[in-house]
């Protein structure tokens, strides 16, 4: 086992395609294919099943990505520690539900990561897909949200992926609206005087269960419903429409306009917000400094509701 094979598992997962980790790596894909049938036949597990949609992390290599992170992460601190010429390149992927607070820590990540290479991504994206990029390991964290409704299904799902929930916070319910619309200034809402306005909601794709939406109260009836896919766009609406959506209430004043505010929801619901590791992989450095950007600035916007 060599510390180029590692390195070469964690490009096929990262890559989610044994042929687009071969272009990443600048070697040939049977080149990349024999190399890691040696590592499987060398410690005698099966790393990656190989399916019609691709290439799928087996429970067996899961665990054995844990170690080879570690070491390769460790290998790394090495070579930088006394090899002053090179700075090598770091990754750090994130899936979330669209939370201002997530990008907000993200960002102050990459400030603060002060290294000439790396590889950073950041997922906004469906529920079903947050569980599986963590289960698959495309990213080291995934962000959302339980509540009464929702929370036996979703830790069955996490439970039986081996995925493990950390709480972050408990929010009351509060919609979010333009500052221009007709209840800006009213200090709460009720469900019946939200009924003249549009609904926004993010669309879940194949699995728009409503116990995966990412929104409270999903199984109501509404008279005026839109669906979108990205939060820059639900803003638009939110301040074009006169629409509204249910969140946390948590803003991420720095990153967005005083345009959108959040106001309370009278309901007798609370979102109990956290993210989502791998049981059998460790956290990198990175992932813990993240997480702990996460909850100083959650602190921080709670603290203005």
């Amino acid at each position: 086992m060599t510390l180029q094979q590692l390195r070469y598992v964690i490009e096929v997962v990262r890559s989610r395609s044994i042929n687009k980790a071969a272009q990443r790596l600048f070697i040939s894909q049977p080149s990349l294919s024999n190399a890691l049938k040696e590592l499987e036949e060398e410690i005698g597990i099966k790393i990656f099943s190989r399916t019609n949609k691709g290439i799928v992390v087996t429970q067996e290599g899961s665990e054995f990505l844990g170690y080879a992170r570690q070491v390769v992460e460790q290998a790394e601190l090495l070579e930088n520690r006394y090899n002053k010429s090179r700075s090598p390149q770091q990754n750090f992927s994130v899936s979330t539900q669209h939370y201002a607070f997530a990008v907000s820590a993200f960002v102050r990540l990459l400030k603060e990561y002060d290294r000439e290479e790396y590889e950073f991504t950041l997922r906004e994206t469906r529920t079903y897909e947050i569980i599986d990029d963590v289960k698959n390991l495309r990213s080291e964290i995934g962000i959302l949200y339980v509540n009464d409704f929702n929370e036996k299904v979703i830790h069955k799902f996490l439970r039986e992926e081996k995925l493990t929930f950390h709480s972050l916070f408990v929010a009351k319910p509060h919609v979010f609206i333009s500052s221009t619309n007709p209840l800006a200034n009213r200090q709460s809402v009720t469900l019946a005087d939200l009924n003249p306005f549009p609904y926004l909601s993010y669309e879940q794709g194949d699995f728009n269960s409503f116990y995966f939406s990412e929104e409270i109260l999903s199984t109501l009836s509404r008279p005026k419903n839109i669906r979108v896919s990205d939060r820059a766009t639900l803003f638009n609406l939110l301040i074009g429409l006169n629409g509204y959506t249910i969140s946390t209430g948590v803003i991420s004043h720095k990153l967005n306009s005083k345009e959108i505010i959040a106001v309370p929801l009278e309901v007798n619901e609370n979102i109990h917000v956290g993210y989502i590791t791998h049981k059998n992989v460790t956290n990198s450095t990175l992932a813990n400094i993240y997480i702990q950007y996460l909850k100083e600035n959650i602190e921080e916007e709670l603290t203005l509701l």
